[in-house]
């Protein structure tokens, strides 16, 4: 008996009073509500539990999945069946709302949602943890074996990576996965399962987007030293443990290198070479993102130094510059100092701004120092270009020399059309603004052709080449000098 019974109370009542007269009514009219009361207090009758739910999706929310969590962890411990829980990310999904804004950011995770959804069973727990993450835990089976996950996480980062169709648009996303089996979960309970999980997504981050990890013990012995780091970052970066590696930047023209972008990395005598992402975070966190610019600025400096030295021709290098540096108001003066100290003329050094401090930054120190470094001769790169929201007139005002085309709209550029016309509309605009162009994380060879053909003028990305320790890249330059011997020409002008 439940409340639905309720309803039927003033036929109960009418009935007795047929029935016994008004003492019967009396008796029902007193009696029924204080049983039901009591009833109910004993939990005869289960109070209907309104879960939070995500209002895109309607996936439960973080409480109810811990909750599904630990059902799944005790029924799997008592049953000897087999689980496992995977939390899936976007990669730069918090890009996502300043590229396209958020009505588009909302949609597309709605459409992740779904495919996840897709991917799993019926009676699989799915959940939006975060704005870009999300998590599904399994029902527990009887087989369960390390191949049949690393399969299920294919093809759950499959459907996600599909393109979005979003008003005639594709869009494209990428994920990260980590994963965890129950029976290698690292303790007892079922939240350290789930940490386990979280574990491995953050490895599979650190390795790049679109990668996948399944939970180690070596992993958890990584994230304890992750908290070591923290206080080794000041020593890092005064003994050399902190420097840059270089990727090399080519003309669609001719092939040449046309310059390297400094990019950090942190050589650890125990852990090896870390990317930013490891590190930068704490960083910012611990006050020290100015002093690694002036790390990053020195040693490229000695690099275009010593490639002079060498005799290759390598006609600048880029270093990205943070906010925290660009606040300096002395930034301008320093620049010039290093420059001269290390004989170089302004245009050899590229600095490199994200499109997100113009569009946050109208008139105020970040500006003056910006237009500062243009006069003063160095070029001027807008760093990631179609992520943020800086205006035509921004691009004029500072003297842009170049803009750099995200990665988001080269991936799979060469195979969608719609990529395609993107593209050509960002080249067709910087070529009446009379700017340069290059493109940012090109992978294949398709890509690169591609690119080519539209007139974009140079390219970089992993296709080209990954970044290297300075030492490595007289060799690079070598070999690549040579390929270009015998390699026709892709660019427009092929004569």
């Amino acid at each position: 008996m439940g409340p639905p019974i309720l309803a039927f109370l003033p036929a109960i009542t009418l009935g007795a009073y047929w029935v016994g007269g008004e003492a019967a009514l009396m008796f029902v009219s007193l009696a029924l509500p204080l049983l039901f009361a009591f009833a109910g207090a004993l939990g005869k009758w289960p109070a209907q539990v309104n879960e939070a739910r995500d209002r895109l999706t309607g996936f439960v929310l973080r409480d109810e999945y811990i909750r599904a969590v630990e059902g799944t962890f005790a029924q799997a411990k008592i049953t000897g069946l087999k689980s496992a829980n995977f939390l899936i990310e976007i990669d730069e999904f918090k890009e996502l709302s300043e590229r396209l804004g958020n009505a588009t950011r909302d949609l597309v995770a709605q459409r992740i949602g779904e495919r996840i959804l897709s991917a799993v069973r019926d009676q699989d727990t799915v959940a939006r943890l975060e704005d870009g993450t999300f998590a599904v835990c399994l029902s527990p089976v009887p087989q369960l074996d390390l191949e049949l996950c690393i399969q299920l996480a294919g093809r759950i980062q499959s459907a996600v990576e599909d393109p979005i169709s979003v008003d005639g648009s594709s869009v494209y996303v990428s994920c990260s996965i980590g994963f965890c089996q129950q029976s290698r979960a690292p303790g007892t309970q079922a939240l350290e399962w789930l940490d386990a999980a979280k574990i491995a997504l953050l490895e599979a981050k650190a390795c790049g987007p679109s990668t996948i990890r399944a939970f180690s013990p070596d992993m958890q012995k990584r994230t304890t030293l992750d908290n070591d780091l923290r206080s080794e970052l000041v020593s890092a970066l005064e003994n050399g443990q902190i420097q840059p590696w270089y990727q090399p930047q080519i003309s669609t023209d001719t092939g040449r290198v046309t310059g390297f972008e400094a990019l950090a990395r942190w050589t650890h005598p125990v852990r090896g070479v870390l990317t930013p992402d490891k590190f930068l975070p704490m960083i910012e966190q611990t006050g020290l993102l100015e002093r690694l610019g002036q790390v990053m600025l020195y040693h490229a400096l000695t690099a275009l130094k010593a490639w002079d030295g060498a005799g290759v021709d390598v006609p600048r290098v880029g270093v990205n510059f943070a906010s925290d540096e660009l606040c300096n108001p002395e930034l301008v003066e320093k620049i010039r100092w290093e420059l001269d100290r290390f004989e170089l003329t302004p245009d050899r050094l590229s600095v490199e701004i994200l499109e997100t401090v113009f569009s946050n930054t109208p008139d105020d120190i970040i500006t003056r120092n910006v237009a500062g470094l243009g006069a003063l001769g160095c070029r001027i790169d807008l760093d990631d270009f179609g992520t943020g929201h800086a205006s035509i007139a921004s691009i004029r005002r500072f003297a842009i020399t170049r803009i750099k085309i995200d990665r988001s709209f080269v991936m799979k550029a060469d195979r969608d059309p719609e990529q395609q016309r993107l593209i050509g509309a960002i080249l067709t605009m910087a070529e009446r603004l009379e700017l340069e162009t290059l493109a940012e994380g090109v992978e294949t060879v398709g890509e690169h052709a591609l690119l080519a053909q539209l007139g974009c003028d140079h390219v970089q990305g992993f296709g080209i080449g990954k970044p290297m320790p300075f030492d490595q890249t007289l060799d690079w330059i070598a070999a690549h000098q040579a390929k270009l011997q015998d390699a026709p020409r892709i660019g427009r002008e092929t004569g």
